[in-house]
């Protein structure tokens, strides 16, 4: 019964480590848009483990034209160009330490959605300051997913316009997104604390 009862801090510890790793994932934002609108798209860049990220490639799909990034202090980017002259990818690169383990980075972009996208697949490459790579290219069910973007269709009422998101925007998307999530935290610590405690029930009758 003492061991089992030793188990119960451990299984919340690894519990909210799950929770902390589900967490940790390149995610562009906002999470919505409409057809044929201009957007600002935010990419936010956790990192995972001691080593810094220095350097994040995006693949921009096919639904959007990206003409333009945010420049941010210490990071350089460079554009890739298919044939057509539309941007297919965009590479931010440290110029000094990059992201640290205990930080998160923030990347703009802005672009026009086309009139026929029905949703956003954004393929994310982190790189870490050992060259080690993690690829953000996954389904949405997987360990390292991709971050989609859903489409709405046009309600034809507000035409081709320029929508912005604020900070606050993005802030209340990813709030949206942690509760979301609660439910599932939730079911786990609870599965948890009955298994444990059937397990000190069985050990009580022996």
């Amino acid at each position: 019964m003492k061991k089992a009862l030793k188990m119960i801090p451990l299984a919340f510890v690894l519990l909210f480590a799950f929770a902390g790793m589900a967490s940790a994932h390149v995610v562009v934002f906002p999470k919505e848009v409409q057809q044929g609108t201009y957007e600002k798209f935010t990419v936010r860049v956790p990192s995972e483990g001691e080593m810094a990220t220095t350097m994040l490639k995006v693949a921009v799909p096919d639904g959007v034209d990206i003409s333009r990034v945010k420049a941010v202090p210490g990071w350089s980017y460079t554009f890739e160009k298919g044939a057509s002259g539309k941007v297919t990818s965009i590479t931010w690169k440290a110029d000094d330490k990059g992201i640290s383990s205990t930080e998160f980075g923030e990347f703009d972009m802005q672009g026009k959605v086309s009139d026929n996208a029905d949703q956003l697949i954004w393929k994310a490459y982190q790189t870490y300051a050992d060259n080690s790579e993690v690829k953000w290219i996954g389904p949405e069910d997987s360990d390292k997913p991709a971050s989609i973007t859903v489409v709405s269709k046009s309600t034809g009422m507000e035409g081709d316009h320029h929508a912005s998101h604020s900070a606050a925007d993005v802030q209340s998307e990813d709030n949206e997104g942690d509760a979301s999530s609660l439910p599932l935290y939730l079911s786990i610590g609870a599965l948890v604390i009955a298994v444990l405690a059937f397990i000190v029930a069985l050990m009580k009758k022996k």
